[in-house]
């Protein structure tokens, strides 16, 4: 883990360990509302891991913050500005490719914005998201294709789409060039069950 890396799990695992805290929830009754091992929950508080970004979104959804307050600086603000190279990079691909979770609200209406970017014969596969979840998909470099409960599609450069996210979906790069979309992920209701540890809609 680099010292980027780093830095952004101390600060997601100080974010988890608070919000855990403040619900008075013990560190298996999170692990339970979240669907992930009570190891993990304790390595992610601890800073000692990059979590995957479906692991982040289950802690999120339990958690009813959802993923942006994850990695978002503790003290809110009226305007947050992320500034170019600052978004936390959640995921990372064999060929270069990355996810950067760029800029997002706060609940019960959370909506992620996110630069995308997938090197040659590079894909990322999401499983189904909360009910309700909404996706919206820009291609801003080269070409890929966008998987729907298996209905592929394939987009160019500035081709768009919009489709449920509650489903199975992936974005594929089966290309021999880089390229680059915009995604923006609108999730509604966030928290509006998590007074209490309970399992989540959400496994993705």
């Amino acid at each position: 883990m680099d010292a980027e890396a780093a830095k952004l799990a101390s600060a997601i695992g100080a974010r988890v360990r608070q919000e855990r805290l403040t619900r008075g929830w013990t560190l298996d009754q999170l692990a339970g509302a979240a669907s992930v091992s009570r190891r993990m929950v304790v390595s992610v508080e601890q800073g000692a891991v990059n979590p995957s970004v479906g692991t982040l979104l289950r802690l999120s959804d339990a958690l009813g913050v959802g993923l942006p307050a994850l990695v978002a600086p503790p003290e809110p603000r009226a305007v947050m500005i992320t500034r170019c190279g600052d978004g936390a990079q959640l995921w990372t691909g064999d060929a270069g490719g990355r996810g950067v979770l760029v800029a997002g609200t706060t609940p019960p209406d959370v909506v992620e914005l996110w630069d995308w970017s997938l090197g040659p014969g590079e894909g990322h596969v999401s499983e189904a998201h909360a009910v309700g979840t909404q996706e919206l998909v820009h291609v801003l470099t080269g070409r890929i294709s966008v998987e729907v409960d298996g209905q592929g599609i394939d987009l160019d450069t500035g081709d768009a789409v919009a489709f449920p996210g509650d489903v199975d979906h992936a974005y594929v790069n089966s290309h021999g060039e880089p390229a680059r979309f915009s995604l923006a992920v609108f999730e509604p209701g966030v928290g509006g069950a998590s007074t209490h540890p309970t399992k989540t809609h959400k496994d993705a």
